[in-house]
């Protein structure tokens, strides 16, 4: 990836105009998203505008973070999108996990996994052990 050099008047001009800051109510959110969006579709940004819409960015996240938290799925809702998107039937995890009806109770979040299941699970599926465990 290539780096540009920022013009240092140019960009502290555009900071200025913008004057970004921790965005604290939804009047500013709503001010930063409308900026944001303008920057985006602007078809000749300059590195100055890409480097306040980037600053932007991350101070609108860190609000949506704080403000509009994305629950954690459940172990069980995750491994059955994992079943499902993978194409594994619920019978393959029969003597991996357990018996069958271990792994159906799993599967239907009526039992936990035990960490050595959620770990088998990470592993086999190359994802985040965090995934197949409780919040």
């Amino acid at each position: 990836r290539m780096t540009l050099t920022i013009d240092s008047d140019t960009y502290n001009e555009f900071l200025t105009k913008i004057s970004p800051k921790i965005i604290e109510s939804e009047a500013e959110y709503d001010r930063a998203l409308a900026i944001v969006e303008e920057l985006l579709f602007k078809s000749d940004r300059t590195v100055e505008e890409t480097a306040v819409y980037l600053l932007l960015v991350t101070l609108i996240e860190s609000y949506e973070a704080e403000h509009y938290p994305i629950p954690k799925p459940s172990p069980d809702r995750v491994l059955r999108h994992i079943l499902e998107a993978s194409g594994t039937e619920q019978s393959e995890l029969v003597g991996i996990l357990g018996s069958e009806e271990e792994v159906k109770e799993i599967v239907s979040g009526k039992r936990l996994m035990t960490d050595t299941q959620a770990t088998i699970l990470a592993n086999r599926y190359k994802v985040s052990l965090s995934l197949f465990l409780p919040a």
